[in-house]
Formats: structure tokens, C-alpha cells, sequence
């Protein structure tokens, strides 16, 4: 658990950075079977007026041309608040093994509310998997990085 923390407390920063380049709070990355954090990837949907620009797509986007399926099969991804559909979709079908999450969307959704900007669908990353072929692990929510994670979504969306 307490790798999960390291990880997720640098997708904070990346969340805060995204902040500061005019995007909402995400942030995600990559890590290798060893540790090594490969790819880092904040959410640019605003500022590059790409509605697939989320963290986590971005991030397979790059990961996919980078690497192979078979390496990604053996990394995580950590993201800060549970992928969304097409985020899930993406991770999906770049064949990363493993998801860990700081907060649900759920948790998201309950503090946006119906906010135009973060239109959740209420289709957990977990039901997402269930129906594919493929055995991703996931873990999360991670409760002792919640209050971290919460902070920056407070502070942008209210």
C-alpha cells in the first residue's frame, strides 16, 4: 500500500500542474514491472480542445506506440480518480495489467455534481473490465490518499 500512495501523491502533482496549464485536476502514469514510472501524462482536454484528451488516454496513446502489448501487460497505471469509460476502454485495449486508483468516480461525481464540464457516466472501471476477455487487476479506492486527492478536486470544481 505504501507504493500506491508514492504513485498516486505524483498523479497529484500532475493533477496540479494540469491545473496550472488551464485543465482539470487528473493526472495519471505508468509503471514498469520494476517500479520505474515510464510515461507521466496530466489531462490537457481543455487547452487542446480534445474531448479524448483525459489523463489516462493520453497516457495509453503514447504508451501504445512506445511499447509492446506483452510489456504493458506486466505494468500499472495509477491515476488519481478511477478511469472513466473511455478511459477504461483505452487501457483495455492497450492490455496494461493493472489499475490503481486514489478516489471512484463516484467519489467524483458526489462532489461535481451535474457540473457541464465533468459529465460522469455512473459505469464503474470495475464493471468496464468484467465484460472483456482480459484479467486486469485493480485496486482502489485507496483510502489513505483520498483527503489528498479531494482537495484538488474541491478547490477547481467548487
Amino acid at each position: 500500500m505504501k507504493d500506491y500512495v508514492f504513485y498516486l501523491k505524483r498523479t497529484i502533482e500532475l493533477a496540479e500542474q494540469a491545473v496550472k496549464h488551464g485543465n482539470t485536476p487528473f493526472g495519471a502514469l505508468l509503471v514498469d514491472h520494476e517500479g520505474n514510472i515510464i510515461l507521466e501524462q496530466e489531462n490537457i482536454e481543455i487547452t487542446e480542445n480534445d474531448c479524448t484528451g483525459h489523463a489516462e488516454t493520453t497516457l495509453m496513446r503514447k504508451a501504445s506506440k512506445l511499447y509492446s502489448k506483452d510489456f504493458l501487460l506486466n505494468c500499472t497505471i495509477y491515476t488519481s480518480v478511477e478511469p472513466c469509460a473511455m478511459c477504461s476502454g483505452a487501457i483495455y485495449w492497450g492490455n496494461v495489467g493493472k489499475v490503481v486508483y486514489g478516489i471512484s468516480e463516484k467519489e467524483l461525481l458526489n462532489l461535481t455534481g451535474n457540473n457541464k464540464q465533468n459529465p460522469t457516466l455512473a459505469l464503474p472501471c470495475r464493471e468496464i473490465f468484467k465484460q472483456g476477455q482480459k484479467d486486469i487487476k485493480i485496486e482502489g479506492p485507496i483510502t489513505e490518499i483520498t483527503k489528498d486527492i479531494l482537495e484538488i478536486h474541491r478547490k477547481y470544481w467548487l
